[in-house]
């Protein structure tokens, strides 16, 4: 049985033990008792989240675990000397450690970080690499793995971080088999990035919002204006206008960023040629959609495949 351990702060914030579901679900979906977790933290006993609730927690240096998850805060400030031990301590014999959100803070002040491909919460990832310029911080990732240090974006991202150790510890099948029990649609690769367009674009009414949802269902046909403009029920001068108005864009501009969004996914997460990927998106041929990605991401897709892999193979 892999024994996961979660460190945990003095008022840590509570979205930290999301991630606890996903190894409690793949006992259940296993059938069998493959992950024991263990709550952590400096000096035992009741310990206090964000939301003001206390849960109960264990000594840390009192435990050998084969996992060390270390939780974060809402706004991150120095640890104690002794908690920092603690955490030295642990990483030196489990066989991974890793964060969620804020908690690369803690590693960083453990000097765990150092000379290593880190992530945290996009809202905080230059504060990290401003206070630790030995880290080498990535700000717009879901997690990355270097070596036996596992780091993750904020929030729910530690939910993709857990699915991907289930992956590592016992399959893809099993990993995939928790994501639906947990009414996850895949799991995010770990270079997957952090923002969404579709998010960005920020629709506000339900007209242009409607339009958006159709022109994502159907990247792989040749969407127009005009049949933008039909999904919304406005004529086409009146789409765009609204459009533009609405997510501060064009029509055209949009499409580019949710085919090269979706293309991402696929090249970092399947199989599928760089050909198929492009055709199945929209992209007129391969090279519409590597200069796209340049645009996006400065690298080609073939770049950005080979990084992925290695994560996952880190």
């Amino acid at each position: 049985m892999t024994t996961i351990g979660f460190a945990l702060p003095e008022g840590f914030q509570i979205m930290t033990l999301a991630p606890v579901s996903a190894f409690e679900l793949a006992n259940v979906v296993a059938k069998e008792r493959l992950y024991e977790i263990r709550l952590l933290s400096e000096h035992g006993g009741p310990l206090r989240n964000s939301f003001g609730v206390s849960i109960d927690t264990r000594v840390l240096s009192r435990h050998k675990m084969d996992t060390l998850i270390v939780g974060g805060l809402v706004h991150p400030v120095p640890s104690s000397p002794a908690f920092l031990r603690q955490i030295r301590k642990a990483a030196a014999s489990t066989r991974r450690i890793a964060s969620v959100c804020t908690g690369a803070f803690i590693l960083a002040e453990a000097g765990l970080l150092d000379e290593r491909r880190v992530t945290t919460h996009w809202h905080h990832a230059r504060d990290l690499q401003k206070q630790f310029p030995l880290a080498r911080v990535e700000e717009d990732r879901i997690y990355i793995i270097d070596g036996p240090v596992w780091t993750s974006a904020g929030m729910s991202a530690g939910v993709d971080l857990a699915l991907g150790m289930i992956e590592k510890d016992f399959g893809a099948d099993l990993a995939r088999d928790v994501a639906q029990h947990l009414v996850v649609h895949h799991r995010r690769a770990g270079g997957q990035s952090q923002h969404s367009k579709l998010l960005e674009m920020d629709a506000k009414t339900d007209r242009i919002q409607g339009a958006l949802a159709f022109a994502r269902q159907n990247l792989h046909a040749p969407l127009t204006v005009e049949s933008l403009a039909e999904a919304a029920h406005l004529s086409p001068r009146q789409f765009s206008r609204a459009f533009r108005a609405e997510t501060g864009q064009s029509p055209a501009k949009a499409l580019e960023h949710l085919r090269v969004e979706a293309a991402r996914v696929m090249v970092e997460q399947s199989r599928h040629t760089i050909d198929e990927v492009a055709s199945q998106t929209g992209f007129a041929d391969p090279e519409r959609m590597r200069r796209a990605f340049l645009r996006a991401y400065g690298q080609p897709p073939q770049a950005l495949r080979r990084n992925a892999r290695v994560a996952m193979a880190g």
